[in-house]
This record gives structure tokens, C-alpha cells and sequence, in this order.
């Protein structure tokens, strides 16, 4: 579990309706049917025109990366490498035909079964980086997704506002209810534009963040199977995946010394 996005997400909110609660207000006078019908079913229906099927439901797919941590470990990727390459030296590369079905990683199996059909080296990187390129481009597409509702929110809210206005100007011959009529019409804007600040934009955000650190394990897969075509031994690219190892420890300590100086 990612705790960092769990409590964001939970103290935004709660901020909200402490912020309510402060200046005299019912946080139940947030809570408004028809507003969260409006904002939240006309952003769905933008959101649903601007992008196909597919990208749409791995958007909502995404949401799992961003309060779920996804594993993965570089020494598990680095001992499969070393064990295909032992594969390769004993029995040469045409054995990772085979091993390819079984890779943990579609990238992987890529590289072996190009590797196995004794493709040219240059020809393996290039099919190599553009799966990555296309697998990259997929998932800042569903941040895309996300970003886009945190864009349509706050003008449906304004349009929710003035629909509920024009309700209330219907009604002038009973002034009592006036107040309380235009209270009820902003609701609609404090959820689009809460919606888009609180949920929407920082999901995208925290999508992007998340997908830029697979990029080093790519970059590690991509030398992994190079170096086995390359016919070096297993313990040589051992040692040249691990540098990828010691970089990315190397990030983490960076980014824990920031926090203490922050701190």
C-alpha cells in the first residue's frame, strides 16, 4: 500500500470539511444529489467523448499503481538475466527460444525470442526501445485521462452553479428561500472544483511519477539481453546489471536526504 497517496487523498477531503465545520457550516450541506449528478456525470461524459475504450479503462486500472506499491525487484530481473545467459552459453542462443514463453517480463520475451532468431544486435535495441516508447506512451495516456477531468470539473461545476441560479431567479416571488437556494447552486462549483484539485490532477500526477520509475528496469532488461547476444559470461553481466542496482539505491538515499533537509 502506498500510505503517502492513502492519507493525501484522505487529509484533502477532511480539510474540506473541517474548513466547513470552522465557519459555522454543516458539512451536510455539501452533500447534494443533484450538484455531484451534474459534475460528476457531465466530467464522465467529456471525458468519455475525448478518449477511446481502451484508454479509458486502463486509466481507471491505473488508480490501482497509484495507492498500491507494485513490486518489482531488480535482483529477481538481474538473477533471471544471468540464469539466460547461463542457458545461452551452455546450449547457445537458440535455447531462449523456449525460455522466452516463460520471461516474467513482456519485454523480455521480446528481446530473447529476437535474440534467438539472430537478429541483428542494433535490430534488438531498436525493437526493444520502441516497446518501451509504446508501453510508456500507454500509461501517460492514463494519466492524460485523469488530468483531462481535472480540466472538464471545474467549468461543470460553473455550469451546475448557474443552472441552480436560474432555479433560484425562478422562485423570486418567495424571498425566504433565497439564500438557501444559492448555497445549494455553489455546491456545484466547490465539487467540481474540488474534484479536480483533490482527485483528478493529482491522480494523473502521482500516475506519471509512478511509471517514470520502471524506466531504469527497462533500461536494465534492454543491457541484459544485449550483453547475452553479445555472448558475454554470466557473471560479467552479473556485475554490469547490478551498477543498475547500486543507481537505484543510490536515488533512494538522495531522495531520503532531501526529506531530512526538508525536515
Amino acid at each position: 500500500m502506498d500510505i503517502l497517496a492513502i492519507i493525501g487523498t484522505i487529509v484533502g477531503v477532511v480539510s474540506i470539511l473541517i474548513g466547513q465545520i470552522l465557519e459555522g457550516g454543516n458539512p451536510a450541506s455539501l452533500l447534494q444529489l443533484t450538484a455531484a449528478f451534474i459534475v460528476f456525470g457531465g466530467t464522465l461524459g467529456a471525458v468519455m467523448l475525448s478518449f477511446p475504450q481502451e484508454q479509458l479503462f486502463g486509466a481507471v486500472g491505473a488508480i490501482k499503481r497509484v495507492y498500491l506499491n507494485e513490486k518489482q525487484d531488480f535482483k529477481e530481473i538481474i538473477a533471471e538475466i544471468v540464469k539466460y545467459a547461463t542457458k545461452a552459453r551452455k546450449e547457445g542462443v537458440i535455447a531462449l527460444e523456449k525460455e522466452a514463453k516463460n520471461a516474467s517480463d513482456p519485454l523480455i520475451t521480446l528481446g530473447l525470442e529476437a535474440v534467438a532468431d539472430g537478429a541483428d544486435p542494433k535490430l534488438v535495441r531498436d525493437l526493444m526501445e520502441t516497446q518501451v516508447s509504446r508501453m510508456e506512451e500507454e500509461l501517460k495516456g492514463h494519466a492524460k485521462v485523469w488530468e483531462s477531468a481535472g480540466g472538464y470539473s471545474p467549468t461543470i461545476g460553473i455550469i451546475g452553479a448557474v443552472l441552480g441560479l436560474i432555479q433560484v431567479m425562478g422562485n423570486l416571488s418567495d424571498p425566504a428561500s433565497l439564500g438557501a437556494g444559492i448555497a445549494v447552486a455553489f455546491v456545484a462549483t466547490v465539487y467540481g472544483v474540488g474534484a479536480a484539485n483533490l482527485i483528478f490532477i493529482p491522480l494523473g500526477s502521482r500516475i506519471k511519477i509512478k511509471d517514470q520509475k520502471n524506466f531504469l528496469i527497462r533500461e536494465m532488461m534492454i543491457e541484459g539481453i544485449l550483453s547475452i547476444q553479445a555472448g558475454e559470461s554470466p557473471a560479467l553481466i552479473e556485475r554490469k546489471l547490478n551498477a543498475y542496482l547500486l543507481e537505484k539505491e543510490g536515488e533512494k538515499a538522495k531522495s531520503g536526504a532531501g526529506q531530512k533537509v526538508a525536515a
